[in-house]
């Protein structure tokens, strides 16, 4: 069942068939680097994670989507909400998509902008925010792209290797 739908992809709930592409996806170094993973997640911990993502939001804080092309039906990525907190009315959103060849084809923008209208129309709250490394250059113009402003960055706030990246905080405020 689709869930969010726009023109290129839909955003749909995680599956117990969706396990290998998460167990290949977390796991991945290459994709560690933007998200801040230091050690891989056994498939009995992503298999859990599946079985609780129908909690509510309002539960767990988090929310994990799955962004499927429309034409082909396959999995690209994931798109997150996390950090949610009700009382300040405000989230983080990451995003990921994992087949490189689906890149830079529009499909990041589509659900960063189907995120945007669940998150302030049906959810309700006041600002999304990301957390992105100085030298992700992608993500930079994605999220300022739609909307995002560049409010802050944390020095040497990211170890890569031997250097230290800074972060940058961006946010979208409800218009």
């Amino acid at each position: 069942m689709n869930f969010l739908r726009g023109n290129k992809v839909f955003l749909r709930a995680l599956e117990p068939a969706d396990i290998d592409l998460l167990v290949e996806w977390e796991n991945d170094p290459v994709h560690w680097q933007v998200s801040g993973t230091l050690a891989p997640y056994s498939r009995s911990v992503l298999e859990r994670f599946i079985e609780n993502s129908h909690l509510e939001i309002y539960q767990t804080g988090q929310l994990r989507l799955i962004i499927t092309d429309i034409e082909t039906e396959e999995a690209i990525g994931t798109i997150d909400i996390f950090d949610f907190d009700l009382f300040n009315s405000r989230a983080g959103v990451g995003i990921l998509i994992a087949d490189g060849r689906k890149r830079n084809n529009g499909y990041a923008t589509e659900s960063l902008e189907l995120i945007k209208e669940y998150c302030f129309g049906h959810l309700g709250i006041n600002q999304l925010f990301c957390n992105i490394v100085s030298d992700n250059e992608a993500s930079l113009r994605l999220f300022q792209k739609a909307g995002f402003e560049l409010n802050g960055s944390k020095k040497a706030w990211v170890k890569r290797g031997d250097q230290y990246k800074d972060e940058y905080f961006l946010q979208l405020l409800k218009s």
